[in-house]
C-alpha cells in the first residue's frame, strides 16, 4: 500500500461555503480516481512565503491518502486544482517507508515500526 499527502491552498477571498464545495469536490475527485483519504487537516488561514497572485494569506488544507498501488489519479487530481480559479498551490506527495528507505532517510528497523534501542534491549 502507498501513502501520499496531499496539500493545496485555497484563496483567501473564496467565502467559507466555496471552500467548503473545493474540499468537497477534492475529497470526491480522490475516491474517484483509487485512493482513501485516511486523514484531514485543516490548518485555517496562514500567511504565505511569498505573495501568489497578490494575496499573502490563504486557506492550507492537507489530506493523507492510501491507494493499493500507484495514484495514477494524482495527475487527474493535480489538473483539476491546476484549473480552479479558487485553489492558489498544491502538491501531492509520496510517503510511504519504501520511498524513504530508497532515499536513505528511514532504516528498516522504522519502518517495521521498531527502534534500534529497542532491538537492543531485547538482546540484553
Amino acid at each position: 500500500m502507498r501513502t501520499y499527502e496531499l496539500m493545496y491552498i485555497i484563496d483567501p477571498r473564496v467565502s467559507e461555503e466555496e471552500a467548503d464545495g473545493v474540499n468537497d469536490n477534492v475529497r470526491k475527485l480522490v475516491k474517484d480516481n483509487g485512493a482513501e483519504i485516511t486523514r484531514e487537516e485543516s490548518w485555517g488561514r496562514r500567511r504565505l512565503a511569498y505573495p501568489i497572485d497578490k494575496q499573502t494569506e490563504g486557506r492550507y488544507m492537507l489530506l493523507y491518502l492510501h491507494a493499493e498501488k500507484a495514484f495514477h489519479g494524482a495527475d487527474e487530481v493535480e489538473r483539476r486544482l491546476e484549473q480552479s480559479d479558487k485553489v492558489l498551490r498544491y502538491i501531492t506527495v509520496r510517503t510511504d517507508p519504501d520511498v524513504k528507505r530508497a532515499h536513505g532517510k528511514v532504516t528498516p528497523e522504522l519502518a517495521a515500526g521498531t527502534s534500534a534501542e529497542s532491538a537492543e534491549e531485547g538482546e540484553a
